[in-house]
């Protein structure tokens, strides 16, 4: 299974916040939205970094409460690793744990279009090893 194929599944839109927005409008948004992860882009769609739960809770344990009032710019992730529509879940799977984060933006033409995260890697991972397995089931019932 590829990024294309998952993005097809669950949709292709992302939450985005633009670098200059504060680090309290952020932590809203995650709030709001229930969601562990932003990427923050350009106008232009480009990805220029990526806030998450960790990222801020570094913030605040660096700066206390001033870092509420700094711009997303000053605590994201700006050296973000990607993936294009044609990598497989195997590749992201490897992505993420090399890495040690949980969200992959999808880019094209240098623009974001989705992101992956390891819940929805996990839940087609689960599914193909299901199917594997039955299949299994069924030829052996079969022979």
């Amino acid at each position: 299974m590829t990024v294309a194929r998952i993005l097809a599944e669950k949709g292709s839109s992302v939450v985005t916040v633009s670098p200059d927005k504060t680090l309290e409008e952020v932590i809203q948004i995650l709030a709001d939205r229930r969601i562990g992860a932003l990427v923050v882009a350009h106008d232009d769609g480009s990805v220029a970094g990526i806030i998450s739960e960790r990222d801020i809770m570094r913030a605040l344990a660096g700066h206390g409460g001033s870092a509420f009032d700094a711009p997303v710019s000053a605590h994201m992730t700006a050296d973000v690793t990607t993936c294009g529509r044609s990598a497989t879940i195997e590749e992201v799977m490897a992505l993420m744990t090399d890495g040690r984060f949980r969200h992959v933006p999808v880019c094209e033409d240098g623009r974001l279009i989705g992101l992956v995260s390891i819940g929805d890697v996990v839940a087609r991972k689960i599914a193909t090893v299901e199917a594997e397995h039955q299949a299994l089931r069924d030829y052996i019932t079969m022979a």
